[in-house]
């Protein structure tokens, strides 16, 4: 290491600026200086309010007390996403958080299901999953040794100003101004410091690209180059509006596809979060506007954010000394709520991968990109799922989504498992096998066959274990409070100052 500290400079605040100045500074203390430059006249996406179990354990690691974020960020908990006319108009299911049933080492629990449907027990695959039971009873609380997998839907804007006063509290220095230019080193062509608007300059050692899709140092200075995904995930347009509460929130997200695309719903404590997601090939931007308009709940509360976007990833998401945070990095639109997700796997990447000298290891960046575009790449194919397993033929989108060409890689395993019932999961990827089941099995593929292993199970046995795992989930259930109940009494307005 060099005698003096390591000068890391945050392009952009947002809640991608914020995640990383906030860990950044707790983490490293005297071993670096944090300085994020934002402007408030570039606003942020803002709309990253769903998110997934991995941001529980994020938190945690900073310290941050659960109940004092919840209340700053008018939060909820998440226990899934409930899917709304995507494998058919009028049908719906439920991806959870959680495990479903029990799985044996040589097999997962989807084989001992689909015997006993061979064996005409009739119960639905979710009625064995306690995270998609409880959301669905609108329940919740938290349980002993973690027994109930959960993520948070929360206002993103909230959570980035939390996220700063708790990074300003462990050091981190905050810079008004616009970027104006980026200045380049003539000899390593690396980033050697930000020009702002006022002739000011700030210098550093390692910079973070948290520009959002301007992409300012990565793509901008750097020339990183970006890979364009919208051949298989087409959706290329939003709006989202905020709208008053009508009822109690429930612990999940509901994601209604409709003939161009889909929409979301996010209650909050205080309000909903809305939005409408589109291809702009099959539908105009008015039509969304007013479709989205005319199926909300509640007094609206915001004028529309309209975003325009391209589904992708940057080729190289570390360049010399700059490191793409967040949208820099590229864009995984927000059916599965990974964007705030991505956010924390690179921020964490990097302080594993933190330089040890003067300059960036060229190993450590590999590195780096590797994992980068591997959790990007199994992430789109989770996606692309979604819109290729249909049944729905109704509009020129959903016809084109059922006949696009896939990625060999999601190829593979659809017909994995339409063939045997397996599924794997690969180099630590985010989606466990129990999310690709509960999301082909709910878009209409199912096995051919199982495991034999299941087959083993006499008829009394296979009825004692399915029984006694739907008895044991409806009773956890049957004792859990009200979601909305819970949420008043642990994290609500009354139970502290609000943020």
């Amino acid at each position: 290491m060099t005698d003096r500290p390591l000068r890391i400079v945050v392009a952009g605040g947002g809640t991608a600026g914020w995640m990383t100045a906030a860990a950044l500074a707790r983490t490293l203390g005297p071993v670096a200086t944090v300085t994020l430059v934002e402007s408030e006249a570039i606003g942020t996406v803002g709309v990253g309010e769903s998110t997934i179990p991995p941001l529980v354990a994020y938190n945690r690691l900073l310290g941050i007390a659960e109940a004092d974020f919840m209340r700053a960020t008018s939060a909820t908990f998440k226990l899934g996403i409930a899917f709304e006319n995507w494998k058919a108009p009028g049908e719906s299911y439920f991806h959870s958080f959680g495990g479903t049933g029990r799985d044996h080492w040589s097999a997962g629990f989807q084989h001992f299901w689909l015997h006993g449907l061979s064996r005409g027990h009739a119960a639905p695959y979710g009625d064995y999953c306690l995270e998609l039971m409880a959301a669905q009873a609108g329940r919740f609380a938290h349980l002993p040794d973690g027994r109930m997998n959960y993520a948070y839907q929360l206002d993103s804007g909230r959570y980035a100003a939390f996220l700063r006063r708790l990074a300003e509290g462990d050091g981190a220095t905050r810079v008004e101004g616009r970027i104006a230019r980026v200045e380049l080193d003539g000899d390593s062509g690396e980033i050697a410091a930000l020009h702002l608007d006022g002739d000011r300059r700030v210098d550093g050692d390692l910079f973070v690209d948290c520009t959002g899709f301007r992409a300012l140092l990565i793509e901008g200075a750097l020339h990183a180059g970006f890979d364009d995904w919208t051949h298989w995930l087409p959706c290329d347009r939003a709006i989202a509006v905020q709208t008053a509460s009508v009822r109690p929130p429930v612990p999940y997200t509901r994601a209604i596809a409709h003939d161009a695309g889909w929409q979301w719903r996010i209650p909050l404590q205080h309000r909903q979060g809305n939005g409408i997601v589109w291809c702009s090939r099959y539908l105009d931007e008015d039509q969304a506007l007013d479709r989205l308009l005319s199926s909300v709940e509640g007094q609206v509360l915001t004028e529309p954010n309209r975003i325009r976007f391209t589904t992708g990833a940057r080729r190289r998401q570390w360049v010399k000394n700059c490191v793409a945070v967040g949208l820099s990095g590229g864009f995984m639109e927000p059916l599965e709520s990974t964007s705030i997700h991505l956010i924390q796997r690179a921020v964490l990447r990097l302080l594993r991968l933190l330089p040890v000298g003067a300059r960036p290891d060229p190993a450590d960046i590999a590195e780096f990109n590797e994992q980068q575009w591997a959790d990007m790449v199994q992430i789109r194919d989770f996606l692309i799922l979604h819109y290729k397993a249909t049944e729905r033929r109704d509009s020129p989108f959903w016809r084109h989504c059922a006949g696009m060409e896939v990625p060999e890689s999601l190829s593979h395993r659809m017909d994995l498992f339409a063939r045997t019932g397996r599924v794997f999961r690969k180099n630590e990827e985010l989606f466990a096998e129990n999310s690709w089941v509960q999301v082909m099995m709910g878009q209409g593929i199912m096995p051919a066959a199982y495991h034999p292993v299941a087959a083993k199970l006499r008829d009394d046995e296979l009825e004692r274990l399915l029984a006694g795992l739907r008895r044991e989930v409806a009773d956890t259930v049957q004792g859990l409070p009200g979601h909305a109940a819970y949420v008043d009494h642990y994290c609500g307005a009354r139970t502290g100052a609000a943020a």
